[in-house]
């Protein structure tokens, strides 16, 4: 009984050298991904110092520019679904052109935002914050941080797909040294112009946009250094880019219908939610609900390990044929990233008491707010970490339909009305609406796990 129990457990959470594997891949990640949150994190320490407004402003203009990030990354998880097949099935002219497809796409898709953003600022940041008591002064603020990051987003688009693409195909530890770099940059450019610092004019919040600007712009330029000398399988030269095979460009583009539903159905909805709670006060709860999300972001780093270790090992086994070892390697990733994200959120759940000395400047009501957040973030950890497990698993295979069907029904029927209500008809606070809107996503679990067993994920893209 003793061995049949071991077998059991063995079988649900896989054999050591399974984890071992996918380790080697999570730890750079995981490290990237935290150096990533701890720019936001610096960033609002120093912006935070200026006050609730000018925090409330940055806060809000990255609100929309996350939008962005979401829609670059549509086009990295689309591209991530043929790229890693690929990958696992040594199909060099495949992977070149699923790079092609990724910057093709994010560089058209950074154009339009950057327009979008300068000649429409204020009425987006506006939307942001409708009904705040102190709107104006934060639109004001947060246009002349949003006319500066705008041009972000080009070397943002050529970034991601170099950095996606070796993700993809296991290369993580030069996306790792990259992030740290533009980190300290980032960190040593606030320093020195928010403040003033080293004879350096003080420009406040648009001094945190310069610093931001000028860390993208590095992280670029060691990215497409590397692919320049390294050449991995997949690089292209800029001047060989349209060069597109058009059925599987069109194949691609077809999945990205599906994913592009699914992940700006799940970003419209939290941001058309983020701009009824910051309805619900002044400064406070704008800088209080942003400073708690900054927190949050340093934990959300198991969500990308989670589709980097799932994508490149799922996705090769898939592009190898090896279908019954998918299955079993699925089975295990469930398991092992439910257990992680316990452990996540119990370390989350410990930051609280961080939160008067990163924040000292903010009110002792937006602290509040924050330490509620957050314990309300914690609790939902382990479900959002299976959750994004089968999410993952999906689209390893190319299986676009379990997303779309999980966010947009979801988010539209239940979470979005729930909202809705709560902001108009009752008297609950920001948090409190947040935590239990977010009791949906319960059915997003049963949803997608019903859609997981059909199966349509087992399948090798890689054969026509």
């Amino acid at each position: 009984m003793k061995f049949l129990n071991m077998q059991h457990k063995r079988f649900l959470l896989g054999p050591v050298h399974f984890y071992r594997q996918a380790l080697g891949f999570a730890i750079p990640v995981m490290i990237q991904t935290f150096v990533q949150s701890l720019v936001s994190l610096i960033d609002n320490f120093m912006v935070g110092g200026l006050g609730d407004i000018k925090m409330s402003a940055v806060n809000i203009t990255n609100q929309f520019t996350f939008l962005f990030l979401v829609t670059v990354g549509t086009f990295s998880e689309t591209g991530g679904m043929f790229m890693s097949q690929f990958n696992g099935a040594k199909d060099v002219s495949g992977m070149r052109q699923v790079y092609r497809f990724k910057q093709i796409m994010m560089l058209a898709c950074a154009v339009l935002f950057t327009l979008f953003s300068f000649f429409f600022s204020r009425y987006i940041l506006g939307f942001l914050v409708h009904g705040n008591q102190q709107a104006p002064d934060i639109v004001a603020e947060g246009q002349r941080y949003l006319h500066i990051i705008l041009f972000t987003f080009i070397p943002i688009a050529f970034s991601t797909a170099i950095a996606s693409s070796l993700r993809d195909i296991g290369k993580v530890k030069i996306i790792m040294y990259s992030a740290i770099i533009s980190t300290l940059i980032n960190t040593c450019g606030n320093y020195i112009l928010i403040y003033g610092h080293f004879g350096a004019p003080r420009l406040e919040v648009k001094g945190a946009a310069y610093a931001t600007l000028i860390a993208r712009c590095a992280e670029v330029v060691l990215l497409l250094i590397y692919v320049h000398v390294k050449k991995p399988a997949f690089y292209v030269r800029i001047t060989a880019l349209w060069k597109v095979h058009w059925p599987l460009f069109m194949q691609m583009f077809k999945k990205l219908g599906l994913v592009f539903a699914s992940d700006i159905s799940w970003v419209g909805t939290e941001t058309i939610v983020a701009a009824l709670y910051n309805s619900r006060g002044g400064a406070e709860v704008v800088a209080g609900m942003a400073a708690g999300w900054t927190i949050a972001n340093i934990f959300f780093l198991i969500f990308p390990v989670i589709f980097t270790c799932v994508r490149i090992i799922v996705g090769s086994s898939l592009g190898q044929n090896k279908l019954d070892e998918a299955r079993k390697q699925a089975r295990w990733f469930l398991s092992g990233f439910f257990i992680f994200g316990i452990f996540v959120g119990i370390c989350e759940a410990l930051t609280v008491f961080l939160i008067p000395v990163v924040f000292i400047r903010l009110s002792p009501a937006s602290h509040i707010i924050t330490r509620n957040l957050i314990w309300v973030i914690a609790l939902y950890m382990p479900l959002w970490s299976y959750l994004n497990t089968q999410l993952a698993i999906s689209r390893a295979g190319g299986d676009a339909q379990l997303g779309a069907w999980v966010d947009i029904s979801v988010n539209s029927i239940v979470f979005l009305p729930v909202m809705i209500i709560f902001t108009y008809f009752t008297a609950l606070s920001p948090v409190a609406m947040f935590g239990l809107a977010k009791l949906s996503d319960f059915f997003k679990l049963f949803i997608a796990g019903h859609q997981l067993k059909k199966e349509r994920w087992v399948k090798n893209l890689t054969v026509a």
